[in-house]
């Protein structure tokens, strides 16, 4: 079905984009609702006056600060909700185009679209927006909202006059805070859906700009502000580089004489993907500007040596902002890096990849540098953070298989649906994790410090119990999702690097000599998830074994525990069961998407 009638003008289009529309509309409602009031303007000449809704004094009702929190994560579920119908049986709309022209396509074949709302993206929003939900939660008791900013908590320490005075920070900052909330999911969302180069580097500004701001946004904690310092110099230079290798690109992809047929578009006739294609040999503009976009990807997802900012902001900007950039920034530069890779990038069945070599190096380095940062630190927002370094490692790992040129289209598939599944249950038990430690800093505890869960399981034996399983499915012990999914990730490498999966009848030596040096990136993988061992059964050992700093339990926070509770249930479900085969076809779908592009 293709429909050229305008854009704007097709009816088909709040169908296909709802989860963006239900974004904006929520971003229009957290601006005009909170401003309400009996604002009036005169009508010159006269002395009557007509009601204008906005300023004045505000509404008691719509001026409430929990009304900002209630729309962001209402906003958050329903464009979750909407994502998901992309993998109901008999969904009219699981493969829509829309291209520069206006024209909106189902079945995206042979098409120069710009926006592709497929499984593969539409699984990304979906993780996206499940990570901002519960960052958004969690932010709820992390910074609570009070209609009357002068009431004392039992849970805060200090002077009344302190009290107010954080109570009123707090309720005039929540429209700010969840409408940069909704400015991420936005961008998020562009940048799954982008299938051109330009739209696709918008989408990821739209969504790092406002980070930048979120990772300061606690601003009376010492730490935040220079932890989102660092993070936005190293980003506006990433960014900066992005940028210029796509204005590479774009020339590199018109002829001498004929800029009109130059693209940043990934597909269609004259897109990056057909003039890759159509070269004998990597043409050295070429690479450079791609090279340069990889940059600004491999700080999105926190490859070394591009990772020396994650860091910093992990451990000084809140633990429900580093989850966001744990799971959903690191989830959006992986939407990013393999939809390049794969649509513009991928050789032919036999052929390596000009980027394999690259590629390959940066996962080993990143996995053990990763792993080894980690073990030599005691912050366990730094430990987090060294750990999703190792967890990119891993992932590239498998893109480097997929460019090994030995994978055919069946394990291209299995490795496409390995990266795409540890992406999604890293976001059940990475933002677990992070819950975690929301609980612990808000009593005053510094998240900072391990201290800060010496004893856990004496002062709350579920959460710390909780917090073990997270830290055992980040390390990929059995039967837990995070098995699962480095289990295929290791299962596609090692099927794409050999010839027929299994030792041959001349002996394990002249097999090893067979196989393609690919596969070592597999053992690596396995020798470093081994190694991570350490550090996370240091979090279960300082837990159960260490005598607590504080007897004072962890505060209530039910939106924090619900939470918590909520990603163990996922964490376990999804490493077994149907509920992990539901999760595993989602991915395939996603993959089947991607490569069928």
């Amino acid at each position: 079905m293709n429909i050229e009638s305008p854009l704007l003008a097709s009816p088909l289009l709040g169908e296909v984009l709802r989860p963006e529309m239900t974004i904006l509309i929520g971003i229009i409602l957290l601006i005009v609702v909170p401003n309400l009031g009996n604002a009036t303007i005169r009508i010159p000449m006269t002395k009557f006056r007509i009601p204008v809704f906005l300023g004045g004094r505000r509404f008691t009702m719509t001026s409430d600060p929990l009304i900002p929190g209630v729309i962001s994560m209402f906003v958050l579920l329903l464009s979750m909700a909407s994502s998901l119908m992309t993998f109901v049986d008999g969904h009219e709309l699981v493969n829509v185009c829309i291209s520069a022209s206006g024209a909106i396509q189902q079945g995206c074949i042979g098409s120069d679209y710009i926006l592709r709302s497929d499984p593969y993206s539409r699984l990304f929003t979906t993780i996206f927006f499940f990570a901002l939900l519960l960052g958004t939660a969690a932010m709820i008791n992390r910074m609570p909202a009070f209609v009357d900013a002068k009431a004392p908590h039992p849970d805060d320490t200090g002077s009344i006059r302190i009290h107010a005075i954080r109570r009123l920070l707090n309720n005039r900052r929540q429209g700010d805070f969840h409408l940069l909330i909704l400015f991420v999911a936005l961008g998020m969302s562009i940048v799954a859906l982008s299938t051109h180069l330009f739209l696709l580097f918008i989408g990821l500004e739209l969504a790092s700009l406002a980070i930048y701001v979120l990772v300061a946004f606690m601003k009376e904690e010492e730490t935040s502000g220079e932890a989102a310092t660092k993070y936005f110099l190293t980003g506006s230079v990433a960014s900066a580089i992005t940028l210029y290798g796509m204005s590479l690109l774009y020339i590199w992809s018109g002829s001498a004489s004929n800029y009109a047929t130059a693209s940043l578009s990934l597909v269609g006739p004259n897109g990056l993907a057909a003039t890759w294609q159509a070269m004998d040999s990597v043409d050295p503009l070429a690479a450079i500007g791609f090279g340069m976009v990889l940059v600004g990807f491999g700080f999105k997802i926190s490859a070394v040596p591009f990772h020396f900012a994650a860091p910093d902001a992990y451990s000084g900007t809140s633990a429900p902002m580093a989850l966001i950039l744990a799971t959903a920034s690191k989830a959006m530069g992986f939407a990013a890096l393999t939809r390049v890779l794969i649509v513009m990038a991928m050789p032919e069945y036999g052929a390596e990849a000009a980027w394999l070599l690259l590629v390959g190096i940066l996962s080993v380095v990143t996995m053990t540098w990763g792993n080894l940062a980690a073990l030599s630190t005691e912050n366990p927002k730094r430990m987090l953070a060294y750990s999703s370094v190792a967890h990119a490692g891993y992932l590239l790992a498998a893109l480097a298989a997929l460019g090994s040129g030995m994978a055919g289209a069946a394990t291209s598939r299995l490795l496409v649906t390995a990266i795409v599944f540890h992406l999604l249950v890293l976001a059940f038990f990475k933002s677990g994790a992070f819950l975690v430690l929301t609980l612990t800093e808000m009593k005053g505890d510094d998240a900072n410090k391990m201290e800060s869960l010496y004893g856990l399981g004496r002062r709350d034996p579920i959460i710390a119990a909780a917090m073990f399983v997270f830290m055992l499915a980040l390390a990929g012990v059995p039967p837990l999702s995070g098995f699962l999914s480095k289990f295929l990730v290791i299962d596609g490498i090692v099927t794409a690097s050999t010839a027929s999966g299994s030792l041959s009848a001349g002996g394990a030596i002249e097999w090893l000599s067979s196989v393609h040096w690919v596969f070592w990136l597999a053992v690596s993988m396995a020798v470093n998830s081994a190694l991570s061992l350490f550090y996370y059964l240091r979090i279960g050992q300082v837990m159960f074994f260490e005598a607590p700093r504080s007897i004072r339990p962890l505060p209530e926070a039910p939106m924090v525990r619900i939470a918590v509770i909520l990603c163990l249930f996922l964490t376990v479900l999804a490493g077994l069961g149907p509920f992990s085969q539901t999760l595993v076809d989602m991915a395939t779908m996603a993959a089947q998407e991607l490569l069928r592009v």
